[in-house]
């Protein structure tokens, strides 16, 4: 028996919290309270879905009255109590750190009634772990979009060691109801399916400059042409963060105590030496700002 979503709070209006809020007012229909901590971040976060919905406009996919009543669905606040008071499903998408993650999930637990369910948009941490900083795990999953979730249809829906069947169901609805495709992840593992996979190939492309088996422009060719990857893994990588990826690495090789999944040696100096891909200006390629 899945229980009916008609509110959702979004907690974290950056560069994932903005997305969700959008398909969830502008796909599924939903009532969304966003929420962050500094007005200047809800400001973005507010001008960010007020910029991709024009895009829709300007291609006709959306008309100036439906952008309107978009926005009208959305409703920004600082005020965490007053974000999660009134919903039936909270995304929690604030910065990657499991303590004030669970700082976050331990106040929603208070402030958001019982039978709402409470999802994390992490891409790294454990969804069990998080999941005890509350007194209802069953009512806990992961909930993980992909960036841009305006464009990306896939969300990986992860169990706990706890969650429950109907939780679970009720979030894969919800997903289907903001246009989604939702996978099922049943076991709480470290970078559940995606992340699993595309980690160790994107450090395995890393090794093949470290090797000097080829130049950075030749291995993302050959990959986009061999593998039909829309983009080629070392830009994918400067897209990333050198950084991001090597703090995932250092997770599988903590929590699967595998040497197949140990960081390129390359990879650690390039992070040490500042050159973490886009954000800094230069990674496997120059970017100019």
């Amino acid at each position: 028996m899945e229980m009916e979503i008609k509110k959702v709070a979004v907690l974290g209006a950056g560069l994932m919290g903005h997305g969700i809020s959008q398909v969830s007012s502008q796909i599924a229909g939903y009532e969304v309270n966003l929420m962050d901590v500094k007005q200047e971040f809800l400001d973005k976060g507010v001008k960010m879905i007020e910029w991709s919905l024009q895009k829709f406009v300007e291609k006709g996919k959306i008309s100036e009255e439906e952008k309107k009543s978009i926005m009208s669905r959305i409703h920004p606040t600082l005020d965490l109590k007053e974000a999660v008071e009134d919903v039936q499903l909270v995304i929690e998408a604030i910065p990657e750190n499991l303590e004030l993650k669970k700082d976050v999930f331990s106040k929603v637990d208070q402030f958001a009634p019982e039978d709402t369910i409470l999802a994390t948009n992490t891409s790294s941490i454990s969804i069990t772990e998080l999941a005890s900083a509350t007194k209802r795990p069953e009512k806990f999953c992961g909930m993980h979009f992909f960036n841009p979730p305006q464009l990306m249809k896939l969300v990986e829906v992860i169990k706990g060691m706890k969650t429950s069947e109907e939780t679970v169901n009720t979030v894969v609805e919800a997903a289907k109801k903001m246009g989604k495709e939702p996978v099922v992840v049943k076991k709480d593992t470290p970078g559940f399916i995606v992340n699993r996979i595309l980690v160790p190939a994107l450090n395995e492309a890393i090794f093949l400059v470290h090797e000097g088996v080829a130049d950075p422009e030749d291995i993302d060719k050959a990959v986009k042409l061999g593998l039909n990857w829309p983009m080629g893994p070392l830009t994918l990588l400067d897209y990333v963060g050198l950084d991001t990826t090597l703090a995932i690495t250092e997770v599988f090789v903590r929590e699967f105590g595998e040497e197949k999944y140990r960081p390129c040696p390359l990879l650690r100096r390039m992070v040490r030496a500042g050159l973490l891909g886009r954000k800094s200006g230069k990674g496997f390629y120059e970017w100019k700002k």
